[in-house]
């Protein structure tokens, strides 16, 4: 089969050619479209159900939440297993489905069953779903640099400006943020004056938040002209709060500012994010999508974020904390000293002991078609390029070399051994003619 095979060869060798160079194309091809990741993405294929119940403890949330919800996703199809978890305030459903079910495929079916769930959660209780990333998809981190800004003024410029924008990057699933302080009005009731003024806590509740909002009323014409009546409500400082009418005594008006202290502060955290022991930090997380190209997606995200640059206050930059890019960029420029060097190598070492160029040439001409078809089956099989599989290239390109130097050196052999023969045999055929 070999020989024939062989044969075939030499006697189609423009075929041959082609067929290596259409390989080298495709192979091309294959690693600009291959993703590239520093690490391989061993996570399981799954979807995250997550749902908040604030001030509830953990046996409520797992009677009233997580076991309806388990027990209503699981007739998804194609699901391997589900697991869950139930915490103070919180609850997290993951689906585990086949590792051959297309993700957004798997978000939809479970989209599908949290509508029918839904009515037999509280009222009020909506789940939604995580981000459609992976378990390695944290592949760019960044912090604010703003010496004249408190951390609740950076938090809400990473909330409200920044964050945004870095989500319209393409391939991005999501930008946590992290640090700081989450601002918010605050009301600090004395519950003196609550009994004084026989005003209940659910009455203020219920009066601030119907008094934070804009309604709209009706048409008004006057004078052939037409005009939109609107009652504009929204709370936009600590006086507008204080403002608010809870009720009346004796015909008197009783405010916010009557029975409570309004007060700008922060959210209630649960830790705090420290850079490299200098003190507090404000920034975010970004998140890749499913089956990105990790590399390209960093690179974009760097471009928004000089864009985004521009938009800030005075004296405010980025800092960035984690780059995954700097070690896919490392990976793959080991694997291409290595291929450098490797070609050298077995050049020098075919020139030095057989003293022909041209079976150097083979040699050389094979290596960059071997890695190329290598592509050509990673992208066929989904496998991105990472440390994993290229260090397994780096490492299949000695046993390429070895292969090449023994069957060049042994054809070698072979054509000379033909040549001597050959040479031997000419003398006799001339004296066997003289005869």
């Amino acid at each position: 089969m070999i020989e024939k095979l062989i044969s075939v060869s030499l006697r189609n060798r423009f075929v041959v050619l082609l067929i290596s160079g259409v390989l080298f194309a495709w192979g091309i091809y294959s690693i600009k479209q291959n993703p590239i990741d520093a690490i391989p993405d061993l996570s399981e294929n799954q979807v995250i159900v997550f749902t908040e119940w604030m001030g509830r403890s953990p046996q409520v949330i797992e009677d009233q939440v997580t076991y309806p919800l388990v027990s209503n996703l699981q007739g998804i199809p194609k699901i391997k297993n589900i697991r869950a978890t139930s915490m103070f305030g919180m609850s997290f459903v993951y689906i585990i489905f086949n590792d051959d079910v297309d993700v957004y495929w798997a978000r939809t079916r479970v989209l599908e069953r949290l509508n029918y769930a839904q009515r037999l959660l509280p009222q009020g209780i909506t789940p939604s779903l995580g981000p459609d990333g992976t378990g390695v998809g944290h592949i760019f981190w960044y912090t604010l640099k703003a010496k004249d800004m408190d951390l609740g003024e950076q938090r809400a410029l990473q909330d409200w400006y920044i964050k945004f924008a870095l989500q319209t990057v393409n391939g991005v699933a999501e930008v946590a943020s992290f640090g700081g302080f989450e601002k918010q009005y605050q009301l600090v009731v004395d519950p003196i004056k609550l009994q004084y003024y026989k005003v209940s806590l659910m009455d203020v509740m219920n009066k601030v938040k119907a008094n934070n909002n804009d309604v709209g009323g009706r048409k008004f014409e006057m004078a052939d002209m037409a005009y939109i009546i609107r009652g504009l409500g929204y709370v936009k400082s600590k006086e507008d709060l204080e403002s608010i009418a809870i009720t009346n005594n004796n015909g008197i008006p009783v405010r916010v500012k009557d029975i409570a202290r309004v007060q700008m502060g922060g959210d209630l955290r649960l830790g705090i994010f420290d850079r490299n022991g200098e003190g507090e930090a404000v920034g975010g997380i970004v998140v890749m999508r499913y089956g990105e190209n990790a590399n390209n997606v960093i690179q974009a995200v760097k471009q928004k974020i000089k864009e985004v640059q521009k938009g800030l206050p005075e004296g405010v930059t980025f800092h960035y904390d984690y780059d995954r890019s700097v070690l896919i960029e490392e990976a793959i420029e080991s694997v291409r000293g290595t291929l450098i060097e490797e070609l050298i190598t077995v050049s020098i070492v075919v020139i030095l002991f057989l003293f022909h160029w041209r079976s150097a040439l083979i040699i050389l001409i094979q290596l960059p078609i071997s890695v190329a078809i290598g592509f050509i089956l990673l992208q066929a099989f989904g496998i991105s390029s990472n440390i994993m599989s290229l260090t397994g290239i780096a490492l299949a390109i000695g046993v390429v070399v070895d292969d090449s130097i023994v069957m060049v050196e042994n054809s070698y052999r072979h054509i000379s051994d033909a040549q001597e023969a050959a040479d031997a045999a000419l003398p006799e055929d001339k004296n066997i003619d003289s005869k």
